[in-house]
């Protein structure tokens, strides 16, 4: 059965950081992309980065490009995204999902299996 859990989500100031872990089981982590998501309210869920399968290639959107980091620890069944550099725009619920490729890393619909989010508020 496969599983994703998030955490690491929270509330935090402008200019502050977080790291949230995307937990995996059910299947082995460096055989899949794994790509991190979030939704603000009222808006459509937008990719952020990936993180591709056994190259480990990364993606990042220009928005967080810079000040953000995705990793993976493979013994862990783990999967990073390290932000720094928080701003009140990147308020939303974050998620990670699994994916065959990263190619598409910005369109949810080429993922396949979802965590259930954890969210990150930044407000001064």
């Amino acid at each position: 059965q496969v599983q994703l859990v998030e955490s690491g989500g929270g509330l935090v100031q402008p200019g502050g950081s977080l790291r949230l872990s995307c937990v995996v089981s059910g299947f082995t982590l460096d055989n899949y992309a794994i790509g991190w998501f979030r939704q603000a309210p009222g808006k459509e869920r937008e990719g952020v980065s990936c993180i591709g399968r056994h190259n480990g290639i990364t993606y990042y959107e220009d928005f967080v490009k810079g000040r953000s980091t995705i990793s993976r620890d493979n013994a862990k069944n783990t999967v990073y995204l390290q932000m720094n550099a928080l701003k009140p725009e990147d308020t939303a619920v974050y998620y990670c999902a699994t994916g065959s490729h990263c190619w598409e890393y910005y369109d949810p619909t080429t993922f396949d299996y979802w965590g259930q989010g954890t969210q990150v508020t930044v407000i001064s």
